[in-house]
């Protein structure tokens, strides 16, 4: 085993040995009586119920939770997906054009920082509550770190890549697509990445506010009926989701990039 292999090894026993601990807490503090269980339940109890709402216990649960989590990763990878196509395309027509640059990036700068979730009422009074509506803002909030990484890297480019493709006389476009695009990928990959933990975040919160079918949903209804054990089952689903689709995301992107590595 070599020294990257033996760190790589080193690093997940230590996260693994985090979340032992992490549960082993939660477990102390609920079994303890430290925090109530009507705000607090034990991790078995959590477990339990996750296992019900999937529908993998083998009892008589219905699966409800199964459902809610297709729509809410269906809803999520549309919108990243949107997200991506738009923030790569934009960025590109941006990123290739110095005055193209200087005239629109105050704009940028200016829409940027609106949170996604601001803008829901607004989406609400023109699309009206429908499933459009929350894809519509998950597509928009995770368009912003796509758009702008994308941007970043095309500017990033090496000048004397623009003189070599002068002197082929290559086109705009080929230049965008042979050039730009490959030296540019690490950055548009780093976005894609963080848009796809935006785009989890907004689709759960447009869930809560239009009252669509997700695990935004099933999270607030059970808060509202103080079922402490779904309402941790459905975090601890999120959370799932976040770690697994990130590490497919960077299973893709170090695929894609063997070419940089040593």
């Amino acid at each position: 085993m070599n020294a990257r292999s033996r760190v790589g090894v080193m690093n997940w026993l230590g996260s693994f040995a985090v979340l032992c601990a992490f549960i082993a807490l939660w477990w102390a503090a609920s079994n303890a009586g430290w925090v109530s269980r009507v705000f607090l339940p034990t991790p078995q109890a959590t477990f339990a119920s996750l296992l019900e709402g999937l529908n993998l216990s083998g009892g008589s649960g219905h699966g409800e939770l199964l459902a809610f989590t297709q729509a809410t990763v269906g809803r999520m990878v549309q919108g990243w997906l949107l997200a991506s196509l738009f923030g790569v395309l934009l960025g590109a027509a941006i990123g290739v054009s110095p005055a193209v640059r200087a005239w629109v990036q105050p704009t940028l700068e200016f829409i940027r920082p609106l949170p996604a979730s601001a803008l829901l009422p607004l989406a609400i009074s023109i699309f009206g509550l429908n499933p459009g509506m929350v894809l519509f803002v998950v597509a928009f909030g995770a368009m912003w770190p796509v758009l702008l990484a994308t941007v970043h890297g095309f500017a990033a480019v090496e000048p004397r890549l623009s003189e070599v493709a002068r002197c082929l006389q290559m086109s705009r476009a080929a230049f965008v697509w042979k050039m730009g695009l490959p030296n540019a990928m690490p950055d548009i990959l780093a976005g894609m990445r963080l848009a796809l933990t935006i785009a989890l975040i907004v689709a759960v919160v447009g869930e809560m506010i239009a009252s669509q079918s997700g695990l935004g949903q099933a999270i607030l209804l059970a808060a509202r009926a103080f079922r402490a054990s779904d309402l941790f089952a459905g975090i601890v689903l999120l959370g799932l989701i976040g770690f697994v689709s990130n590490a497919l995301l960077a299973f893709a992107e170090k695929r894609l990039l063997r070419w940089q590595q040593p």
